[in-house]
């Protein structure tokens, strides 16, 4: 199947995006970046198979200065080298062996920020979704958690580096609006080994959405 042949449906939903550009991703705070993305739609066209979701939790890590950052105090790796690349890029790293965490760098080249994907609301492709999960039902499991959401949406480590203003896999702004009473900010999930870093009020999520990880209150 090519994006041509998809049906009218899916082809109305496509037509209402607006694809977020280098300007959403390459702007120097993370933080704020992070919050401007709840309710952004990420969609992928992997395997023959269109799927969407609505972003409605996420964590931001602020680089060099953040011990919970993989590039905290300026560390390069072979992993981590897309961190440093221009905001707009996916950063897809291995969790346990096992979960394929999805990441969006954002700021300037050489600045490597980024922010966590951990939850997200279904919207299409709910059957690709279940089917890529090994799930027989839709509940809130199916995308709440950073490794549910990739799962479902059939993101893994190959796909680091890629645009995310490919054809696809990107994220765009469907024109959903956002209150900042609706917005509620904690501490980041799993980063103890952080110290004092850990205490940063760096996640964010939806209030009152059942697709989030975690913690549901501040």
């Amino acid at each position: 199947m090519a994006m041509t042949e998809l049906i009218t449906k899916e082809k109305q939903f496509l037509a209402s995006l607006k694809v977020l550009n280098e300007n959403f991703y390459q702007r120097k705070d993370v933080v704020k970046i992070a919050k401007e993305l709840l309710g952004k739609v990420i969609v992928t066209f992997f395997d023959n198979g269109l799927t969407a979701v609505r972003i409605t939790e996420t964590e931001a890590y602020n680089g060099i200065v953040d011990k919970a950052s993989h590039a905290y105090n300026n560390r390069r790796t072979k992993r981590t080298e897309v961190m440093y690349a221009p905001g707009g890029a996916a950063y897809v790293y291995l969790c346990y062996g096992i979960h394929h965490l999805f990441n969006v760098v954002t700021n300037l080249k050489d600045v490597p920020h980024a922010v966590l994907i951990r939850a997200a609301e279904p919207i299409i492709g709910i059957d690709a979704m279940l089917q890529r999960t090994h799930k027989k039902k839709l509940d809130n499991t199916l995308t709440a958690g950073p490794g549910n959401v990739s799962k479902a949406l059939g993101i893994y480590t190959l796909h680091t580096g890629i645009d995310l203003k490919s054809e696809h896999f990107f994220i765009a702004d469907d024109g959903y609006k956002l209150s900042k009473n609706n917005i509620i900010a904690t501490p980041r999930i799993g980063v103890d080994y952080a110290a004092e870093d850990a205490l940063l009020p760096y996640r964010f999520f939806i209030k009152g959405n059942a697709y989030v990880s975690g913690k549901k209150s501040s």
